[in-house]
């Protein structure tokens, strides 16, 4: 999920972690530390197109390298989160760094990840502007509901349960659709898939050297 307003990411106090508080917190997640950039997938490519297959294997090290990768990834591109299937790993996995409407900032990783989001009587749906790393220069208003419950398991197979309102519950269940090879372009109309599809031409060559840019800055 690309950010599709300013949106900094500050070293402060009101961060949650993996889905638990914490009192500090840096700018960058350390994972992307030890991360490699790795190319993010568009629009088209039978990856993102196609459900993702469950994480059976925890605690590898193959594991670890990809959550690092996807972390740098995402910061590359400027993105809240970023689904695996987005740099052509088709595993149910997830990795955010995005701000609630409280201004409360949430960082991790999900694994084969179930949303539970609220039954009729207690859904509220928020039209909000949306883009996407794998759409990159589209941004189209998309309804989503304001709150939703991801359920899943870290890296090492520990179970954990990850509660989103405001534009995190938007980037949670964002994410979710990719893992089940669905763009947020699939929820438009057909006039504004074509709009979202004529944006990302006219402006695609300018966010790969923003981020281009971007690598360059963090890699010194």
């Amino acid at each position: 999920m690309s950010v599709h307003q300013e949106r900094p990411r500050p070293a402060d106090r009101r961060v949650r972690v993996q889905g638990g508080p914490v009192d500090t917190f840096p700018g960058l997640a350390p994972e992307a530390e030890r991360g490699s950039v790795r190319r993010v997938t568009v629009v088209g490519e039978e990856v993102l197109s196609r459900p993702c297959r469950e994480v059976t294997a925890f605690g590898t090290a193959e594991l670890s390298t990809l959550i690092d990768d996807m972390f740098l990834t995402m910061y590359v591109a400027d993105g809240a989160g970023l689904a695996a299937n987005q740099v052509g790993v088709d595993l149910r996995l997830f990795v955010y760094d995005c701000p609630d409407d409280a201004g409360v900032r949430h960082v991790g990783h999900l694994i084969n990840p179930v949303l539970e989001l609220p039954g009729p009587a207690g859904r509220r749906l928020v039209d909000d502007a949306e883009g996407c790393l794998s759409v990159p220069g589209a941004t189209m208003s998309v309804p989503r509901t304001d709150r939703t419950v991801a359920r899943g398991f870290d890296k090492d197979g520990t179970p954990l349960v990850i509660e989103g309102t405001g534009y995190f519950a938007r980037c949670l269940q964002h994410e979710a659709d990719h893992l089940d090879g669905h763009l947020y372009l699939s929820r438009l109309s057909k006039r504004d898939r074509k709009e979202a599809l004529r944006q990302m031409e006219e402006r695609r060559e300018d966010v790969f050297a923003r981020r281009a840019t971007r690598a360059a800055d963090l890699a010194r």
